[in-house]
């Protein structure tokens, strides 16, 4: 496949020249969107839905229960529709607590004081749930220090327990990061309960993020690159192959005829990390200046017909600052200054809308 092409197809399997309705459409297109980064996670969302949808907008999708964020692959937070949660983990979870058992085994994490942790936050969780700061008191309250990632990695672990999720947004003037730690069993009213979890995993990411191959599903979803050829036979026929060991979905968005020409994704898009190889949407000698490097982190992005072509930032985008262009190839078309102010002009009116 030309890399125009996959570009463009790619671009309207991510919903990004394709807009859904609603943010809660566009998360059940992608399933699972990176989220560690809170507001960027909900600027996935909003950057692929149409018109203008708000933080506020997007946020009430939590509060009402169709959203959630978890720990659903890779030890990574992302958000999820609520419904899709517990089958997800099923698929995913196993693997996630073996890549952590190491670690767990270095704070002192075993059995015994996830029991007591949980005997301990359960029945303070059915009262609306409880901050992350308000879990790590009651931690406390029992002896268990949360400190050096001894509390994440608890709350992880009763998130792939199926025991809790984060739900509503803490109301907070300004832009609010922090959620509310809540009881799956009483805050998710509708479970999915795929056929085949597996294959729906395969379909459901090749839905969202193709034309990809299943090393790109097995990097995306923490698999064993074994179980990802395994997914891959059992939905072979609900997606299409397009070039040898390529898929896309059977079922494609339609596009809209008013894509910008520029596009400000946020830190750890979908567009750009959910790849074993990016190189086909970012120049090779650009992927050190977007990441992830030493930290881990993944830089906010200006996406031109499909090349990412620069970075930039949150809080600059809100200052009103210059983001940081690439030099592009010879012959490459240069990228219009106009286009790049509208796309972050977006972004902006997200957060203050």
């Amino acid at each position: 496949m030309k890399t125009a092409t996959l570009r463009a197809e790619r671009l309207r399997s991510h919903r990004l020249s394709a807009p859904a309705r609603t943010a809660t459409d566009a998360a059940s297109h992608m399933l699972a969107v990176q989220s560690q980064d809170f507001t960027a996670g909900r600027w996935v969302l909003a950057s692929r839905t149409r018109g203008e949808p708000t933080l506020r907008t997007v946020d009430r999708a939590f509060d009402r229960g169709e959203l959630v964020r978890a720990w659903t692959m890779r030890g990574t937070l992302h958000i999820i529709p609520a419904r899709d949660l517990r089958w997800v983990l099923s698929m995913t979870a196993e693997r996630q607590r073996r890549q952590a058992a190491g670690r767990r085994r270095d704070l002192g994490i075993d059995a015994p004081m996830v029991a007591a942790v949980v005997t301990a936050v359960v029945p303070r969780l059915r009262d609306g749930g409880l901050t992350r700061a308000e879990m790590f008191e009651v931690f406390t309250g029992i002896g268990i220090d949360p400190a050096g990632q001894r509390g994440i990695h608890l709350l992880s672990e009763l998130t792939l327990d199926g025991l809790i999720c984060q739900g509503p947004v803490v109301a907070r003037d300004g832009v609010t990061r922090e959620q509310r730690f809540v009881l799956v069993e009483q805050h998710i009213r509708e479970h999915a309960a795929p056929d085949d979890p597996l294959a729906e995993l395969f379909v459901r990411y090749i839905d969202g993020h193709g034309p990809a191959a299943v090393a790109d599903f097995a990097w995306w979803s923490g698999l064993t690159l074994g179980q990802a050829r395994e997914a891959r036979d059992r939905a072979a026929a609900r997606v299409v192959e397009v070039d040898e060991g390529v898929f896309i979905g059977a079922a494609r968005p339609r596009r809209s005829p008013r894509t910008p020409a520029v596009l400000a994704l946020g830190a750890f898009d979908e567009y750009y990390i959910s790849y074993a190889d990016r190189t086909a949407v970012c120049d090779p000698a650009h992927l050190p200046l977007v990441g992830p490097g030493k930290n881990g982190m993944v830089r906010a992005t200006l996406v031109a017909e499909g090349r990412v072509v620069g970075c930039w930032t949150h809080a600059a985008a809100s200052l009103g600052a210059p983001p940081e262009l690439f030099d592009l190839a010879p012959g490459s078309q240069p990228v219009d200054d106009g286009a790049v102010r509208s796309a972050l002009a977006r972004f902006t009116r997200f957060l203050e809308g």
